[in-house]
């Protein structure tokens, strides 16, 4: 941990090696040293003993520097530091008495000037080995005192009063230098602990950031599991409520007694509530495959408000609360079925949680931009939640998970939306008292009437298909056996088929008008595929249309790239049938028909 004292013994290695490492450079200096003082002061008294000097100091700089890099090679183990301590200690008390013995090789058998030169020299010595030893205070100690004594005992010896005095100089140069040395250790062991700390950290980041790579794998993970369950379970749901809805659809063109009609409105609208959920779960997988692309355009506000408050005021209604929206004269620019999607999730949520007041929408105007607000005097949210409400199955004061109060999606959807278009939803409350949520649009000056997208233009009167024979490829008998009753009854010819070769085989038998074909078919075929087939052989103008029950990414954007008109179930039978009219008048539609409700 940072801050923390090293182990004193881990501390003793660095402080070694520290040490080690400034030998070498002494070396050459020490020879260059020695070589002069033997030339210089080399006389018939003492030139023995100063050549046996010089070999003495040569020996010990030459085996202390090839031991220091023979150490520095290995690896030295805490253990091992003591005793290395040790050793270091004994080899540099014998180069300090070295040093020293200099002082009795030359003392008495030179000049003055000679023996100010030498005395000089040892004190050079002493001083300049305390930057190569301090980093281990008592290698520095043993080394100075032993050259000091060894050189105060010569002074002493001498007759000359002027050299004892030295001699107690001497000693008080070594206190001096201990002193500073004493820092020098101090400071290298600040750096060497500071060095510590800093590789601590870093292996302590590297760690941490190993975890969070880790977590975020995980949470990668996750997300991508609860994408497949979300896809299959959305798929494996949308199946049965899609032919659920096609034979409530075949049921309700049959004479019914007034009974059978309030029993097939309720089912019609039990239907519809798990249609519009398993559509919210169809949206949030649309944005996260990434296949929702804005297609901008300059379109009136007030008509998309008074749409969506016919859609959604009979749920104030039956609320009792009150429902209402500003008259506004505004033209925007962006993408009509986005911003209706967006709006169509803010009203609703606002309605689900108020109990009394009313709902509100209306537009503001600041410079470039529109503010599109949905006000509500419902339960109010606190400020802390204001970014947890935008998560996905996020619910306010829904732990019992009240599926009448949704799943949690339509603020999510809603944010993820606008950021497609390039704006934001915000959002401002006081608890107990209200909410209010804001869209920004990009503000447009001169208002161009162009169709919504997304909005198909009048076919003239409901239309009726005697003379049209439809093609059905689903792997599910009963999606099969439901559109062909539908389509029956709209007075088509239809042959249904569970995979392409059957289809094939109908096809040939009785050539299409159009073929309508479940995405997913079996052995890992696509419907993509089987359209594909079907134009090579009966003509790349026949209309078909597709229908998915998948909501998982990746199948998104393979149906989106497929580039052949999309449904998704559960389809609205009202939605099939202007589907189908729209593709058999010859008018083209891409991938993106019907893609946001």
């Amino acid at each position: 941990m940072p801050g923390q004292r090293l182990p004193e013994d881990r501390m003793l290695v660095e402080q070694l090696r520290l040490q080690l490492g400034n030998i070498g450079s002494s070396l050459v200096p020490t020879l260059v040293v020695a070589a002069i003082l033997v030339w210089l002061l080399a006389n018939e008294q003492n030139a023995l003993a100063l050549c046996l000097w010089c070999v003495v100091i040569v020996s010990l700089k030459l085996y202390l520097t090839w031991d220091a890099r023979r150490l520095l090679v290995s690896q030295i183990l805490p253990e091992q530091a003591p005793g290395l301590l040790r050793r270091k200690m004994v080899l540099n008390l014998l180069d300090g008495i070295a040093w020293g013995a200099l002082a009795w090789a030359t003392l008495g058998t030179t000049t003055v000037a000679g023996s100010v030169l030498v005395v000089a020299v040892l004190a050079g010595v002493a001083g300049s080995s305390m930057s190569s030893l301090a980093p281990i205070l008592p290698v520095f100690i043993v080394f100075a005192v032993a050259e000091g004594i060894v050189l105060a005992a010569k002074l002493w010896t001498l007759d000359d009063p002027a050299y004892k005095t030295l001699a107690l100089v001497v000693f008080l140069y070594l206190a001096t230098l201990i002193g500073q040395a004493r820092n020098g250790t101090r400071a290298a062991r600040r750096a060497i602990a500071l060095r510590f700390e800093n590789l601590e950290l870093i292996e302590r980041l590297r760690v941490e950031t190993e975890h969070a790579q880790a977590a975020h794998r995980d949470a990668e993970e996750a997300n991508l599991a609860k994408s497949k369950f979300l896809a299959a379970a959305s798929h494996d749901l949308r199946q049965p409520i899609h032919a659920q809805g096609l034979f409530l659809e075949v049921l309700a063109r049959t004479p019914l007694t007034v009974a059978q009609q309030a029993a097939l409105a309720n089912a019609r609208a039990t239907w519809q509530a798990s249609a519009e959920m398993l559509d919210t779960l169809l949206d949030f997988s649309r944005l996260e495959a990434g296949v929702v692309q804005p297609q901008n355009q300059v379109f009136a506000l007030q008509p998309l408000l008074n749409r969506i408050e016919n859609e959604l005021a009979p749920q104030a209604d039956v609320k009792g609360i009150v429902y209402r929206s500003r008259e506004t004269h505004t033209w925007v620019d962006a993408d009509p079925a986005l911003v209706a999607l967006i709006l169509r999730n803010l009203v609703s949520n606002a309605i689900r949680y108020t109990e009394r007041g009313g709902v509100l929408v209306g537009c503001r105007i600041r410079r470039d931009k529109v503010l599109v607000e949905v006000w509500d005097t419902g339960v109010g949210i606190d400020p802390s939640a204001y970014q947890e409400i935008f998560r996905e199955f996020h619910q306010l004061g829904n732990v019992e998970r009240d599926r009448r109060k949704g799943l949690g999606l339509g603020l999510a959807i809603a944010q993820g939306l606008a950021r497609a278009l390039g704006q934001q939803v915000t959002v401002d409350s006081v608890p107990q008292r209200g909410s209010v949520f804001r869209l920004s649009l990009p503000l447009a000056r001169v208002g161009v009437v162009v169709a919504e997208r997304g909005t198909y233009e009048s076919a003239g009167p409901e239309r009726h298909f005697e003379d049209v024979r439809v093609l059905v490829i689903d792997d599910d008998e009963t999606v099969r056996a439901g559109m062909q009753q539908l389509l029956q009854a709209w007075g088509c010819a239809c042959d249904v088929a569970d995979s392409i070769e059957e289809a094939l085989d109908h096809a040939r038998r009785h050539p299409p008008d159009m073929a309508i074909i479940d995405y997913r078919l079996r052995e890992q075929r696509t419907g993509a595929g089987a359209a594909a087939t079907l134009r090579e052989e009966f003509g790349s103008d026949l209309p078909v249309l597709l229908i998915t029950g998948d909501t998982a990414p990746q199948r998104l954007r393979e149906a989106v790239a497929s580039g052949v008109p999309l449904l998704h179930k559960p389809v609205l039978p009202s939605e099939l049938h202007r589907a189908m009219t729209y593709l058999l008048s010859g008018r083209a539609l891409d991938s993106s028909f019907a893609a946001l409700r």
